[in-house]
């Protein structure tokens, strides 16, 4: 199976996908920074034009997907996300074959791993970050990526946690969640906070975040940019 070595951590992050010979990887189009000698790859759309559709659209990835293929002799592939951040490798199997990704935090998995477009539900929809979620599931190992540093929380059955949307990166399915104003039923407090909408989430499970949240940069960028202000 699929091994992978990450280096560069916490800023860079670079995920090298260590591969016996003849076997497959899949990785999110253009994360590709280098491979060894011998192995090929082709870009398709996985699960036909529907499938991608879906996955660009709803899910925020890329309509294409890379497959790489080691030779007999074995090989690697060094991949990395568009953002400066950190990654995290999530093992699929018995226990736990689903793992619930936020857009634009899948980055590459191992052949035995399916990735598909989950809707979260309206409630996902309002929290302002997209109603679609990205589901991988299977078997094996799953590398996905972060803005800024990553923090793991594991809660226990019943334990809860509440995080701003904007910084989830993945959660597991055993996760029980709910969306609501950061100041709860009071718009304009919410909008003096600094805050818009946040997760209250409950264990048993993981959860996975981003020291960073893109959609800030984003509108940090577009209010600074030349030709922005009057």
């Amino acid at each position: 199976m699929m091994k992978v070595d990450l280096r560069h951590n916490p800023s860079f992050t670079v995920a090298r996908c260590v591969l016996a010979g003849g076997e497959k990887m899949r990785a999110e189009s253009g994360a590709m920074l280098a491979h060894s000698a011998g192995v090929t790859f082709e870009a398709k759309v996985e699960g036909g034009m529907m499938a991608g559709l879906k996955r660009s659209v709803l899910g925020g990835e890329s309509l294409f997907q890379t497959t790489f293929t080691a030779p007999g002799p074995g090989g690697w592939v060094d991949v990395a996300a568009n953002l400066p951040g950190d990654a995290i490798t999530i093992d699929l199997g018995p226990g736990q074959d689903r793992f619930l990704l936020t857009k634009g935090c899948w980055l590459a998995n191992s052949a035995g791993v399916a990735i598909d477009t989950k809707w979260g539900g309206a409630r996902n929809l309002f929290g302002g970050e997209g109603g679609f979620l990205v589901e991988a599931s299977g078997q094996g190992v799953v590398v996905a990526s972060c803005f800024g540093a990553l923090d793991v929380i594991d809660l226990d059955a019943g334990e809860q946690v509440v995080i701003d949307t904007g910084h989830v990166v993945a959660y597991a399915p055993t996760i029980a969640f709910q969306i609501r104003r950061a100041v709860a039923g009071r718009s304009i407090q919410s909008m003096k906070s600094g805050e818009g909408f946040v997760f209250d989430f409950t264990g048993p499970g993981r959860v996975l975040l981003q020291s960073r949240n893109p959609s800030q940069m984003i509108s940090y960028l577009t209010a600074n940019m030349p030709g922005s202000r009057a």
